[in-house]
């Protein structure tokens, strides 16, 4: 089995990169089985073992193959219990729940119920060899993997292909017969349609997939709620119960733990620099110092004498050669960045002592560049940088040479330290070296959890008692060899490579990162040719050794003391000693001589193993409970191997220290002998303060412990070393692992080195690459979530990819008991990365929330891990309509209820008493007006290509009738379709249909380029309306009858089609008179965002009454214009192109909205030439507008456009109105002259397509903020502007003349008070008088149309149901009538809400909520499949960003509407249909979706 070339990197410490060439060498031969101990791989392997019989048929995500050139994956998806979308709030099972689990393990819930109980905890041992062969009999991973997981774990059944494979589950969806009658609902329309699937073909792969999603998504069973249910304002979140069973600490109070006295040395220097003087000036002979080349030789010595003699020439320069003698840059005190490379120790060596000569503080940096670098360089007040000629080249400079000013950096001054550049110092100048005192002498930065970089500052006595220290617990003598390995800048390599080396005199040879990337055994090579006492180490450095030590067989350790491994408090340390012994142990190396020792930027050095006495037993280790640990106590594990961690001791307190172990948050509890807590250090030898940052400081450098009580105990401030562990048996210090690491998940405490042990564990060499794995968490819902990254290895399969991510959640669940919440894998070498190698966790963070990840595979499992969701609301029969109503009355509220002005009191000219048929006003206008134009039809380069006066039309109208009459042999009462792009061509069938008495549908002609999509509506229409005959174009009548046309519908049935391009003026016998005005005017055909057909019947008294109250309410008469860019096929958007105008007989300007494809300036334009009062548009119009020409104000301006003219700009819709879309359009234009208040919108549904219309008189229309939550629960609660989850709403313009409406309560049909939501009921002269249906559904047209309050209507009104939920709310504000005025506020449709968890949602909320997440969202729609919510989104980014949107998609809804995602789809831009009213379609989404059809990038289902 291969074997991995590179170290794991642990979540913080530094991983590798080596090279490819050694890669590919290593890769081949399987490794001895003798060397190995790593018991965290067999944990991992028993646990994997248990889900053997497991038969999981997971959704592998679908990806499109173009996506992602790197790797050629596919990702999948494990399995996971909760119901879908509404059940996830009850998964907190019973605590009996645990004891049943081990034998739930055989089915295919097991893994994940284990996660149902919300708990965790924290990992085990060993990683770094993880990768070889078992132990003997056990065999390795792969073996296991290889014989008992593939009939187990069944392959994923790859759905992606049409066939269908034989999966371990029937993937049958049970369909209910395909119901609807694309001319009606069958049934009651207010059904919700969301949960059917009407007319899918089963065999979509979708819809298996789907099906194996909810097969993992069992729905646990809830218990009646027995009391009436009331929720909260505040919904309530549920808090996680702490188990009764759960460990609690046993132990007494600890007391604080001594290290042995500081020996007092006679020739100890008073102060650091004096031993820098001593040797150079007696022993400048010695070597100090060793570099390396790239291939590991020796290249340079510095001794002593010379690091002395630079370091004077430095301090000189830095102190008087920069500035003027009377203005110098430097005085003592000021900070220096030091910045040099890491090949390079020589050169930051005597700047770092030539800046301690200088008294100036030295900084020491990474390679420059990081915008959290420049935070500390200005905290710390920052001017000057050091660094090598080499390194100032290497910067990236300006134009004029200058050096690039970093991102975040403040401006600095560079000063190049080599030699040549500095003056020798004059005979008589010396330092001043002083004895060390409390004043600053360097400091180290650190990177906090967050990724902010601080600078912990240390004192020059702390310096030289860390030195002490150091040299007493190692035991150096001088002239002793030691080869450092570490960051010289920094931690132990700076206190033993640069700073202890100068006190004891000793010889440091100093390996850099580079060259362990080129040659991994250089260190053992230069411990064995310098014969080192001393060698400080990583885990990772041991890994490299043992991987590589093949090319070296004649190496000796035996001189070695000492081995100290600095990250000997990681997890998998105890694995990579004691391979590394078992390996090197032929070699000389002596097991006494493997000392860990644990370190922090706060408190130095921690503790540190001393070297043992030959023969002496080795230290104990500690195998302690995972699951004790994460509820922070101490257990010694017995029961089950697989969730232990074991821990070797890193050692005694330091000399002259004290150690104390306190809670790791709240105040500094003590903890109890048996409790995890933070170490916390007292001694001379600890970081004094966060330089320049004085509140962070207090809480860690000065830190007074107390006891349960709460009082001090003693006076003695502790510093916080931000690692975690406790101090066993005598006195030995355990680390279990860092506060930085600690995540913290429903109150239990894991690890994020533990669960990166365990991703490292399972066979990870085919996918991971170099076992580079982050782990972190984010909080999303009131909880802390943990997410895997790790980088995918190039060749990885997709096969293999899937199989790895959905075993790593199998194996943290088992081992550490708490669900992981997305695992994403990226391509290789794309993780942000620290300075030597290692992942950059915070950047990699920041990343995942900004969605700049690009992940090539994403796993996401919330409904696993969310488990603190409310409980479901469970709605509670049993209250009447009229005790609501007698409730309402009592609180003082009055019923909500609202009216436009009453028709009768309002005087209207003889028109009304005249004429009560539009085609009797035509006549009237043709003799009385004949040349006074009507409409006027303008193209895109907004010339007028037609018009038509009272006379043409009357004259036109005519010549069709007559037509219809000779040709289509039409009765009066017969129905005809008109097929006509918008126009006045239209217009004129319209009224030539009515002067013959037929029955009028107008329809939008089906679009060329797409027949197969648009001619089947037209058909539908055409055969639903039983029309008799087709009036249109000569170039329609072609189309229709196309060999295209032909492949969409049958063209042999089309009715009679006659085209009215070239008309026989033929006079008309007589123009048609209806006996009533009851009888049908015309059809309105339309296709609700539902996907539903819908034709209503327009009476003739409907049209009359609807053309008065415009009229009355926009103030409009002969001498007026107004504009129109909408379609002109159904609703209002036909009655203001095709009947106003005749009725009240002002000029229509007609502009069709395709026009302003070509030209976005039409409209804005059209309406400043022709100086237009009112204009009337869609929402796609204004959005086209707002989109197209918002960096083009100024253009506008420079064209000569100004709306000031503009008194009402209508938006027409029938849905709730788009306050952001109608705000910014306002603002935009607010610079061309445009006034705020004109901007309204109308309200209409299909049974009274005008509802409300702002109008011209009346007070401006009013907005509000409601509550989100209230919403959910059909409740109307009012917030301030700002407060969270508000939504802001905006009236639909003022009720009509002649209007009333009611609020209702959709079930009980009763009516609701002042702000309470409901739906709207209507009653008006112009409602619709029904529904033109296949059926004559006489029940559902008596509900919709003529329909009566269950109670409180003494006048038994009959009244239209709406469809819509609203509300009606009396505001201050004084209406026409003189009256307080109620405004209507429209939620949204009741067909498109959607039902989950027990709560009405409305999409809208949602997909704005998705729209805000990433810049790359262009359009997003919701719906439901089978309880589950589907989001699509459409990417307009490149498609790396595909996957990046999945986890922030999740996590927004999560947080913003208390749901779980089921599956996040992304499309292509222009995918989501949006219809001609610009509404989503999001039926004929779905059953695209669910087709098929939709080719996404990629889909994920959420586990």
């Amino acid at each position: 089995m291969p074997v991995p070339s590179a170290a794991p990197a642990s979540a913080s410490s530094s991983s590798s990169s080596s090279s490819s060439k050694f890669h590919r060498a290593r890769s081949g031969g399987a490794r001895d089985e003798r060397y190995r101990s790593d018991i965290h791989t067999e944990a991992v392997q028993a646990a994997l073992a248990k889900h053997k019989e497991q038969k999981m048929a997971l959704p592998m995500p679908t990806k499109r193959r173009s996506t992602f050139v790197q790797s050629p994956a596919d990702a999948c998806t494990p399995p996971d219990t909760s119901s879908a979308s509404e059940d996830e709030g009850s998964l907190r099972r019973q605590a009996a729940l645990s004891a049943a689990l081990h034998q739930s393990l055989q089915n295919a819930e097991s893994w994940i119920n284990r996660s149902v109980q919300g708990s965790s905890t924290s990992s085990s041992a060993s990683s770094t060899l993880s990768h070889g062969e078992g132990k003997g009999t056990s065999g390795s991973l792969a073996d296991v993997f290889a014989n008992t997981r593939i009939e187990s774990f069944s392959v994923p059944p790859d759905v992606t292909a049409t066939t269908s494979t034989p999966s371990a589950r029937p993937a049958a969806i049970d369909l209910p017969p395909s119901g609807i009658v694309k001319g009606m609902h069958k049934g009651s329309n207010r059904s919700s349609l969301m949960d059917t699937a009407d007319g899918v073909p089963v065999s979509s792969r979708v819809s298996t997939k789907i099906q194996q999603l909810l097969n993992t998504l069992k729905r646990p069973k809830r218990p009646p709620l027995k009391e009436f249910f009331v929720d909260d304002f505040e919904e309530i979140v549920e808090v996680p119960q702490p188990d009764p069973n759960q460990p609690k600490p046993e132990g007494r109070q600890m007391t604080p733990v001594k290290g042995e006295p500081l020996g007092v040395v006679c020739n100890w220097p008073p102060a650091l620099e004096a031993a820098l003087q001593r040797w150079g000036t007696t022993q400048a002979k010695c070597p100090c110092l060793t570099a390396l080349d790239v291939t590991g030789k020796p290249v340079y010595t510095l001794t002593y004498g010379k690091l002395w003699s630079r370091s004077l020439k430095l301090a000189y320069t830095l102190l008087n050669k920069l500035g003027t003698k009377n203005e110098p840059v430097l005085k003592p005190g000021d900070r220096v960045a030091l910045v040099y490379p890491n090949n390079d120790p020589v050169m930051f060596m005597v700047a770092f002592y030539g800046c301690l000569l200088a008294e100036v503080i030295p900084v020491p940096i990474e390679d420059a560049g990081g915008q959290q670098i420049g935070f500390l360089l200005g905290s710390c007040g920052i001017a000057l940088a050091l660094t090598t000629e080499v390194c100032l080249k290497g910067l990236p400079k300006t134009q004029n040479g200058e050096i690039v000013q970093f991102k975040g950096w403040p401006r600095l001054k560079w000063v190049v330290t080599d030699s040549k550049y500095l003056s020798k110092s004059p005979k008589d100048w010396q330092p001043n070296i002083s004895a060390a005192g409390t004043e600053p002498a360097y400091i180290e930065y650190k990177t906090s959890k967050e990724g902010s970089v601080m600078g912990v500052t240390v004192s020059r006595v702390a310096m030289l008692a860390h030195c002490q220290a150091l040299s007493q617990a190692c035991n150096y003598s001088e002239g002793e060899t030691i080869v450092n390995v570490l960051d010289f800048k920094k931690d132990a390599g700076l206190w033993h490579g640069i700073l202890t080396n100068v006190m004891n005199k000793l010889h440091t040879i100093s390996v850099p990162y580079s060259v362990m990337k080129t040659c991994p055994l250089s260190w053992v090579q230069r411990v064995h040719a310098h014969k080192a006492k001393v060698a400080l180490v990583k885990c990772r450095d041991l890994h490299w050794a043992m991987m590589a030590h093949r090319d070296q067989r004649d190496v000796s350790l035996s001189s070695l003391r000492m081995l100290i491994v600095t990250d000997g408090a990681n997890p998998w340390s105890v694995s990579s000693c004691d391979a590394f012994l078992s390996l090197f142990q032929s070699h000389g190396l002596k097991p006494e001589a493997i000392c860990p020792c644990a370190t922090s930027p706060e408190a130095m050095t921690v503790a540190i193993r001393r070297p043992g006495v030959p023969g002496a037993p080795l230290p104990g280790r500690a195998i302690l409970s995972m699951n004790g640990l994460s509820f922070g106590v101490i257990r010694v594990n017995t029961e089950d191997k697989n969730s232990a961690l074991t821990v070797q001791d890193v050692g005694h307190v330091m000399p002259g220290g004290m150690m104390c172990i306190v809670k790791p948050d709240g105040p500094p509890q003590l903890c109890k002998t048996d409790e995890i807590g933070e170490i916390c250090v007292s001694s001379r030898a600890g970081g004094m303060m966060y330089y320049g940052l004085a509140g962070v400081t207090k809480n860690t450098f000065e830190v007074i412990p107390v006891n349960s009580s709460g009082s001090p105990v003693g006076e003695v401030p502790f510093v916080r070393s931000g690692l975690l562990g406790f101090v066993g048996p005598g006195s030995l210090v355990f680390v279990v692992g860092k506060m930085d690491g600690l995540l913290t998940v429903s109150g239990r405490r894991h690890n994020a080195d533990d669960i990166v042990a365990t991703g490292l564990a399972v066979e990870s060499i085919k996918t991971v690459y170099r076992g580079r794995i982050a782990v972190f968490s984010v909080s999303v819902f009131y909880d802390e979530r943990i997410v895997v990254v790790a980088e995918q290895r190039p060749d990885a399969s997709e096969e293999d990819s899937f199989q790895w991510m959905s075993r790593v959640l199998q194996a943290i669940d088992s081992i550490h008991q708490v669900g992981v919440y997305c695992l994403a894998l990226v391509p290789a070498n794309t993780l942000p990365k620290t300075p030597l190698g290692g992942i950059h966790i915070s950047q990699t963070k920041q990343h995942f929330l900004e969605g700049s990840l690009h992940p090539c595979n994403i796993l996401m499992c919330p409904h696993t891990c969310v488990t603190n969701l409310p409980k479901p609301r469970q709605k509670q029969p049993g209250v009447g309509p009229a005790s609501v109503m007698v409730g309402n009355l009592v609180a003082g509220k009055r019923i909500a209820q609202a009216s436009g002005r009453d028709l009768g009191q309002i005087e209207d000219n003889d028109l009304v008493k005249k004429h009560q048929f539009l085609t009797e006003v035509l006549q009237w206008r043709a003799q009385a007006t004949p040349d006074h134009p009507l409409f006027l039809l303008l193209n895109a380069k907004g010339t007028t290509v037609c018009t038509a006066t009272c006379l043409q039309l009357h004259k036109k109208a005519e010549r069709i009738a007559s037509v219809l009459c000779d040709k289509g042999h039409l009765n009066a009462g017969d129905n005809v379709v008109l097929l006509y792009p918008p126009g006045i061509e239209l217009i004129t069938a319209f009224y030539g249909c009515l002067y013959s008495g037929c029955v009028p549908v107008t329809v939008r002609p089906p679009h060329a380029q797409s027949l197969v999509a648009t001619l089947p509506t037209v058909r539908m229409i055409v055969e639903v309306s039983k029309a008799a005959c087709i009036l249109t174009t000569q170039t329609l009548m072609r189309l229709l009858k196309s060999r295209e046309a032909a492949g969409a519908v049958d063209v042999k049935t089309w009715p009679t089609i006659i085209d009215t391009d070239d008309l026989p003026r033929k006079r008309l016998a007589q123009i048609y008179k209806p006996p009533t005005p009851e009888m049908l005017a015309y059809l309105d055909f339309s296709v609700s965002t539902t996907g539903m057909l819908t034709g209503v019947k327009m009476s003739h008294a409907a049209v009359s009454g609807l053309c008065r109250a415009i009229k009355l309410q926009c103030e409009l008469y002969s001498s007026r214009q107004i504009a129109i860019c909408l379609d002109p096929y159904c609703g209002l958007g036909f009655v203001l192109w095709c009947l106003c105008s005749v009725y009240s007989g002002h000029q229509s300007i007609l502009i069709p909205p395709m026009e302003l494809e070509s030209n976005l300036f039409l409209w804005l334009s059209t309406v400043s030439q022709y100086k237009i009062r009112d204009t009337f548009c869609s929402y796609s119009v204004m959005e086209l507008c707002t989109k197209g020409l918002g960096n083009q104000v100024e253009m506008l301006k420079a064209r000569g456009i100004n709306l000031s003219c503009v008194r009402t700009c209508v938006v027409v819709a029938e849905e709730r109105p788009r306050v952001s879309l109608t705000h910014s359009f306002s603002k935009l234009f607010k610079d061309i002259g445009l006034s705020p208040r004109a901007v309204s919108t109308t309200f209409g549904s299909r049974v009274n397509v005008a509802i409300c219309l702002q109008g011209t008189s009346g007070p401006d229309p009013t907005t509000v903020y409601v509550d989100l939550k209230s919403l959910r629960h059909d409740r109307v609660r009012l917030v301030e502007r700002g407060a969270p989850q508000s939504l802001l709403l905006s009236e639909s313009g003022k009720i009509l003349p002649g209007v009333k409406v009611v609020i209702v309560n959709p079930e009980t049909k009763g009516p609701l008070g002042d702000s309470h939501l409901g739906e709207i009921w209507v009653n008006s002269p112009h409602t619709a008088s029904g529904y033109y249906t296949i059926y004559d559904n006489e029940t559902l047209q008596a509900d919709h149309f003529n329909t009566r309050l269950s109670f409180g209507d003494a006048a038994q009104t009959l009244w239209a149901r709406t469809g819509y939920l609203g509300f009606v709310r009396r505001t201050e504000l004084t209406a026409a009538s003189g009256e307080r005025h109620d405004a209507l506020y429209v939620v949204g449709a009741l067909d498109e809400t959607l039902e989950l968890r027990g709560l009405r949602y409305h999409p809208i909320d949602i997909e704005t909520s998705v729209s805000r997440t990433h810049r790359s969202i262009a359009e997003c729609a919701v719906f439901t499949w089978t309880n589950l919510l589907v989001v699509v989104v459409e990417l307009c980014g490149c498609e790396q960003e595909a996957l990046d949107l999945v986890p922030l998609v999740t996590n927004v809804v999560l947080e913003e509407h208390y749901l779980i995602v089921g599956v996040v789809v992304v499309v292509d831009p222009g995918v989501i249909p949006i219809n001609s009213r610009g509404e989503k379609q999001r039926m004929h989404l779905r059953d695209s979706f669910l087709a098929d059809q939709l080719d996404p990038i990629y889909v994920a289902y959420n586990m």
